[in-house]
């Protein structure tokens, strides 16, 4: 039964179906929508946005419906216009309480006919129900609102004074786009906090609600992707460490081992007999490079030239181990006073509450044993996210 959900705050449970509004329930048998929602998170449905891979009802509407569809857009723009004029909190109601039913009717019937459109001309991802809790996922993290000091930068810099004004202009709260990139790596939307982007000297400036940030990413991610892809035991030490004593007998220093490494692995002309004897390079497009496209083990299926195809496919594994690890932790911290803040590329931040103490080794555990095996991880702590001390 294909259905829309009307309004995604938690207590907001009006549906459209089957040419009504009704209360959701079981009984319904709702099985497709469009967008995956926050407070019908405790079942999965096929979604139109995933079947397109993120593109818009606009882009995705049929040419005859278009004209219908973009005056209904209008309408509802006006419609939310005139709340906010009228200085209405939506974040306290239902947006749809306010709305005409014959107004409601009308939207969610052509947005419905959008959706079956979609389900009729695309196929269903392979990573589908991962692309459906990362969109709920995400959706959490957009409504952690971030504490902003901007008190202790250092003013004298043009440079900072310009950034500051643009992060004065922008809501404190972070809106990510999981179909940004071909690879899965998020990217932000328009109208978010620019965490992504953001200077380091101004990371300064964010600092967390509770008693302190702590930050966990990987030892060399992509390195031990490459590892796990070409079936490679992990090292439990420092990889790039490992890397200059065991397959460069000690001539190069640890910085010296890691840019010969990635000079090597993301330019296939690139040669280094001692690297191509321990990392068989082509075994990679053996198995996972077909018919122009990188097949990943997390099931994407991305369409690359070959001299793109290892860089895609290490790039992509080790951005999806990284965020199936994240949803882990944010399911850990669930009932407790402390959250997941927000994500940097791979680096998964925490806004902590020392009562949550006890749970470090634990979310340390979680973290670390990834889809891909144990994976050294490593720790950081600090009262703003400018400022964060490595913990061994």
């Amino acid at each position: 039964m294909l259905f829309q959900v009307l309004d995604n705050k938690n207590q907001c449970t009006s549906v459209y179906v089957d040419g009504e509004i009704k209360e959701a329930s079981e009984d319904l048998n709702l099985t497709r929508t469009w967008f995956p929602a926050s407070n019908f998170a405790n079942e999965r449905y096929d979604c139109g946005i995933i079947w397109s891979m993120g593109k818009t009802l606009d882009d995705c509407c049929p040419e005859d419906l278009k004209p219908y569809w973009l005056a209904l857009n209008k309408k509802a723009s006006a419609f939310l216009n005139s709340f906010q004029k009228s200085k209405i909190n939506l974040q306290d109601i239902c947006f749809y309480d306010l709305m005409p039913d014959w107004f409601l009717l009308e939207f969610f019937e052509v947005k419905n006919q959008i959706t079956e459109h979609v389900f009729k001309e695309e196929k269903k991802p392979e990573n589908h129900d991962f692309l459906y809790d990362l969109i709920i996922f995400l959706k959490v993290l957009e409504k952690q609102k971030l504490n902003i000091d901007l008190h202790n930068l250092d003013m004298s810099e043009s440079a900072v004074r310009k950034v500051v004004q643009k992060i004065k202009s922008s809501p404190p709260f972070i809106s990510y786009n999981a179909f940004g990139t071909v690879t899965g790596r998020l990217t932000t939307n328009k109208n978010s906090f620019p965490i992504l982007t953001l200077n380091k000297s101004l990371r300064r400036a964010i600092k967390p609600t509770n008693d302190c940030f702590i930050e966990l990413d990987y030892n060399a991610a992509e390195i031990r992707v490459l590892f796990y892809l070409l079936g490679q035991d992990q090292p439990a030490e420092d990889i790039h460490q490992w890397i200059s004593e065991n397959i460069f007998a000690g001539k190069y220093t640890r910085e010296q081992a890691k840019k010969k490494v990635f000079a090597w692995l993301y330019n296939p002309q690139a040669k280094n007999k001692k690297l191509n004897q321990f990392l068989d390079r082509d075994r990679l497009y053996e198995k996972y490079y077909l018919n122009n496209a990188v097949h990943t083990p997390f099931g994407r299926n991305i369409d690359v030239g070959r001299d793109k195809a290892v860089n895609y496919l290490v790039q992509s594994t080790a951005s999806d181990m990284f965020l199936h690890s994240a949803m882990k932790i944010n399911k850990i911290l669930s009932d407790r006073k402390s959250t997941v803040s927000f994500c940097v590329h791979d680096s998964l931040v925490l806004d902590y509450s020392l009562e949550d103490r006890p749970l470090v080794e634990e979310i340390l555990q979680q973290f670390g044993d990834t889809k891909l095996g144990k994976i050294k991880t490593n720790l950081r702590i600090g009262k703003n996210f400018g400022v964060m001390r490595e913990v061994k």
